[in-house]
């Protein structure tokens, strides 16, 4: 597998390059150099195959002779070892759970794979892999117990003070070992823009190893796509054909994947993009003015991300063609009153517990229907997160009713350990090199 940057497709380095060094010298992005296109045989048949047999195939074609084929299958069954059910609200409205990993977020498909390709490829006595993740909610916690106790590995975790959920907070705060929280007086794109400053300088690249854990690193993303052929293979399986998939978007990795997943063969009819009011694609798919704004927070605060990293992924899908992505996505936007409306909604009228991301998405799918007239269409709307993380959000009368997973009531008993930072580089490079320098 070779993989070129967005800003340079003449570059060329194998996966392994791509999986450590996260971003291209350049600022861009890794894509691989050759999308593959997927038997229709496979497609045609894909409501005989499970998740992890449809996992091997994509990620087979995706990665070609990258790993022996022994080797990506057991990845495979130890990443991708919990279920992603298509449930069935209405006639055509169903919901997708992607929570059941550990973390309780769609964020455990990618680094539960990431932090086993990581550490497939790590050799014995290199030198240790400094994993730097920014997170606005969900991935801290996923890449903290995708990563905890990883041989080799340390992970810095930034997050913006009071602007995660409590539940959030303590899933990347309380793991000790190898997991190390940094608590920034900003935003997630201040968060963002520390991480990607900290893989552009040379005095960090000479003393440590550095990666990235979020959706900027290839291998997360092309686990995300595993969910996406899973569902069409559920819904195929009632007699489904025509799919819209309605994504709650932040920094666009998730429908990013779902977008890779379509130009490998994967039949869908539209991609909604879902946000809340940090709308900059929305906005862009509108009026095609690309202009991001600085990030404003919500109750969705996993989608507060005002300048999204994975957007340049998603034109280059396109051959930056606006007018061609336009006719593949569209977008909409939700405030929070709204996003409240949509949680009563889904509760009084299925008995149903969402997430505000999850609400933002089936207020999308139901605009979406109003705007086309198309009724008859299966709409997935996909659910990243489960409810439980969110408990200031929902009123009373349904908080009462959300089931608390064990994994989060075992929290309680922990305690936080994090580093209170500014948003100034100097501080993030000086804690850096202070605390694993000489390491």
């Amino acid at each position: 597998m070779k993989l070129y940057s967005t800003n340079n497709h003449n570059l060329s380095v194998d996966f392994p390059t791509a999986v450590f060094n996260s971003m291209p010298l350049d600022k861009g992005l890794y894509m691989p150099g050759h999308i593959p296109q997927l038997d229709q045989e496979f497609i045609a048949h894909i409501d005989q195959y499970t998740l992890p047999q449809i996992a091997f195939k994509v990620a087979s074609a995706l990665l070609q002779d990258a790993i022996p084929s022994a080797d990506l299958k057991a990845i495979i069954d130890d990443a991708i070892n919990f279920d992603a059910p298509v449930v069935k609200l209405a006639d055509n409205d169903f919901v997708l759970e992607l929570f059941h990993g550990p973390s309780l977020a769609f964020k455990d498909f990618g680094a539960r794979f990431m932090s086993r390709i990581m550490g497939y490829f790590l050799k014995e006595n290199e030198k240790t892999l400094d994993v730097l993740v920014a997170t606005s909610g969900d991935t801290g916690g996923a890449v903290a117990l995708g990563f905890l106790g990883v041989a080799n590995t340390r992970v810095t975790i930034l997050y913006p003070k009071g602007k995660v959920s409590d539940i959030q907070e303590l899933q990347l705060c309380t793991n000790g070992q190898n997991i190390h929280a940094v608590e920034v007086e900003g935003t997630f794109d201040d968060c963002q823009h520390l991480v990607k400053q900290a893989f552009a300088d040379e005095a960090l690249h000479q003393k440590l190893r550095l990666t990235s854990a979020n959706s900027i690193n290839i291998s997360r993303l092309i686990p995300q796509t595993f969910y996406y052929f899973n569902a069409y293979a559920q819904l195929r399986r009632q007699g489904k054909k025509d799919v819209v998939f309605v994504v709650p978007s932040g920094n666009f990795g998730n429908i990013a994947a779902g977008l890779l997943a379509y130009k490998m063969g994967l039949p869908v009819k539209q991609f909604i993009a879902a946000t809340n009011v940090n709308d900059t694609v929305p906005r862009f798919l509108e009026s095609g003015i690309y202009e991001p704004r600085p990030s404003v927070q919500t109750y969705a605060n996993a989608m507060d991300v005002g300048a999204p990293s994975n957007w340049v992924r998603i034109m280059d899908m396109f051959n930056n063609d606006k007018a061609a992505l336009q006719e593949v996505m569209k977008g909409y936007r939700f405030t929070d009153n709204e996003t409240l409306e949509g949680i009563n909604a889904i509760y009084n009228e299925f008995d149903y517990i969402a997430c505000p991301h999850t609400a933002i998405a089936w207020l999308a799918l139901q605009q979406y229907r109003m705007a086309t007239g198309d009724q008859e269409s299966a709409g997935v709307f996909l659910s990243t997160a489960h409810a439980c993380k969110f408990p200031d959000v929902f009123p009373e009368e349904i908080k009462v009713n959300i089931e608390i997973p064990d994994q989060v009531q075992c929290l309680a008993t922990k305690e936080k350990q994090a580093t209170a930072m500014d948003t100034s580089f100097e501080s993030f490079k000086n804690y850096l090199l202070t605390s694993y320098g000489n390491a």
